[in-house]
């Protein structure tokens, strides 16, 4: 064997390796579940939620993270959360399994109470109305534009949830800031004290801090989709090419935003450097 014949052999199978790494690692990338925490602070909690713990889930599109979910159920249970919320997405409208979704959403009321509100996903089905059914039959509250309070120990903090705009208008070019913001005008009040918004759409978050809610969670832009050291997010529904809110921790004068990378996947069928996520959220008073 020549000396020439050898460099070839040893850069195609430096190549083969470097492809299969790499192969190997998006794989478990996108199978890999990760729990990130935030801890807000607000001087409007009463000091009876110092410590409550809500876990966040976004955007399942009907995965399922091990068998029957156990793999997120696993996460969840060791979270020990006081609420856990699903901001939209549960189904995937290219692929629904309604089975799945309550199959999941029957483990997660056993573990603590479940608030959900609606994505665009739920907005282009027409099994929603059987999601929706199911979902109050498992004992998840589900807030169609709605207020919950919250309670503990006497003291109470307000849970606000909107349905994703794309019930009312065009997914690409309607007016969901105007949508959200009359749904909010109508739901927000002085006397909510603390609140906390479920809404699926991150790309709205003026509206949200326009109606000075305390803590908004969100989903949607799953994470960005590939997401790229020193810059983030590629691109979003709804934001484009290098969207401005993507992942993580946003705050504008008294509201923040905490925007979840979810955990499915949807058009694109795999993420890159972007593992799918719950996020666990902790209150605490100044």
């Amino acid at each position: 064997m020549t000396a020439k014949k050898k460099k070839l052999i040893t850069v195609l199978s430096v190549v083969a390796a470097l492809l299969i790494a790499l192969i190997v690692w998006i794989v478990w990338g996108n199978t890999a579940l990760e729990r990130n925490t935030y801890t807000i602070i607000s001087e409007k909690l009463p000091e009876a939620f110092a410590g409550y713990r809500i876990a966040h889930v976004s955007d399942l599109h009907n995965a399922e993270m091990g068998d029957e979910s156990e793999k997120l159920l696993a996460v969840l249970r060791d979270a020990e959360p006081d609420m856990i919320v699903i901001t939209g997405d549960l189904i995937d409208s290219r692929n629904t399994d309604i089975s799945v979704a309550l199959a999941f959403a029957g483990e997660a009321v056993q573990i603590a109470p479940c608030y959900y509100v609606t994505g665009n996903h739920e907005a282009r089905v027409s099994e929603y109305s059987e999601l929706k059914a199911g979902l109050e039959t498992a004992g998840v509250v589900v807030l169609e534009n709605m207020k919950a309070k919250i309670e503990r120990s006497g003291y109470t903090i307000t849970l606000l949830g909107v349905d994703d705009p794309s019930f009312h208008t065009d997914y690409f070019f309607g007016a969901d800031a105007a949508v959200i913001g009359t749904e909010l005008e109508e739901l927000a009040t002085e006397k909510d004290g603390f609140t906390v918004l479920l809404s699926h759409r991150p790309e709205l978050f003026d509206t949200y801090a326009e109606s000075d809610v305390d803590l908004v969670l969100t989903g949607h832009a799953h994470g960005g989709q590939f997401r790229l050291p020193f810059v983030g997010g590629l691109v979003a529904p709804n934001q484009g090419f290098f969207p401005e809110y993507d992942a993580g921790l946003y705050t504008s004068e008294n509201t923040n935003m905490i925007v979840s990378r979810g955990i499915g996947n949807s058009i694109i069928p795999f993420r890159f450097n972007n593992r799918p996520e719950v996020i666990l959220i902790e209150l605490q008073t100044k």
